[in-house]
């Protein structure tokens, strides 16, 4: 298991990067510069809506969770994970309450819990990652800000696709890894116990020797994360948790 620590200083588990260690047959570390550009076929983002800002919920604690507003408690969202605050994306609002999306498994999960069991705010970030170009997008109010090639899941242990978010930003546990860590709130479907770490989640990073492959189109080198290189990782560090993330087939 590997030591983790959120960089507001709030311990993250060791398991946070299930899915993202090295894939068989990945390209050896290497001093080749980051690009100065994606080069490949021209990313897109269709079919999402590309909204100023989304709304987010910083949960104060352990909240009761409902299937519908004002229904049966049947749930109970958790305050923190691995350490770090809830922090989770509203999905709609009604009768005082506020559905959210999940951390957990199994992906898509989310709940209604009271309007007063959180704080609100927005954050003006979007990342998408489009796996049939092997890029990330990076969009601020509805701008595009930076178009980066990836490293994306093998076809063995693909990336998953779907409507995630930041759940969490975590120290790396070294230079490999990039200067932090964005842990998301996808889970590999392929993998669902990493190294007995409990889980597999899908985590954005840095490129873990994998440069050289990743190079200026992309390349299919993990077992479900993003990998980026070190200067295309930097930009994201303005990407707070809650903050969208899609994953789209293209």
């Amino acid at each position: 298991m590997i030591p983790w620590g959120s960089r507001t200083g709030l311990a993250a588990a060791a398991a946070l990067m299930a899915a993202a260690l090295t894939a068989t047959g990945a390209a050896p570390a290497t001093d080749a510069a980051t690009p100065a550009g994606h080069q490949g076929p021209a990313p897109r983002a269709e079919g999402i809506a590309l909204a100023s800002s989304s709304l987010v919920a910083t949960l104060r604690g352990p909240a009761p969770g409902s299937a519908s507003p004002g229904g049966p408690v049947d749930a109970t969202v958790p305050g923190t994970w691995f350490g770090a605050p809830s922090v989770l994306p509203v999905l709609a609002q009604a009768d005082g309450q506020l559905e959210v999306a999940l951390a957990q498994r199994p992906d898509g999960s989310t709940a209604w819990i009271p309007a007063s069991s959180a704080t609100l705010s927005a954050t003006p970030y979007r990342i998408v990652v489009d796996l049939s170009t092997e890029t990330l997008l990076l969009y601020r109010a509805g701008q595009l800000e930076m178009i980066a090639p990836t490293g994306i899941g093998t076809a063995a242990d693909p990336t998953p696709t779907g409507s995630f978010f930041v759940a969490l930003d975590a120290v790396a546990p070294s230079a490999a890894w990039g200067s932090f860590v964005l842990v998301t709130s996808a889970h590999s479907a392929a993998i669902s116990d990493w190294e007995q770490s409990g889980d597999a989640i899908v985590a954005i990073h840095g490129p873990l020797g994998a440069d050289a492959a990743i190079g200026t189109s992309g390349a299919r080198v993990s077992h479900g994360c993003i990998r980026l290189h070190d200067e295309d990782l930097a930009r994201l560090a303005v990407v707070p948790p809650g903050s969208p993330v899609d994953i789209v087939a293209g």
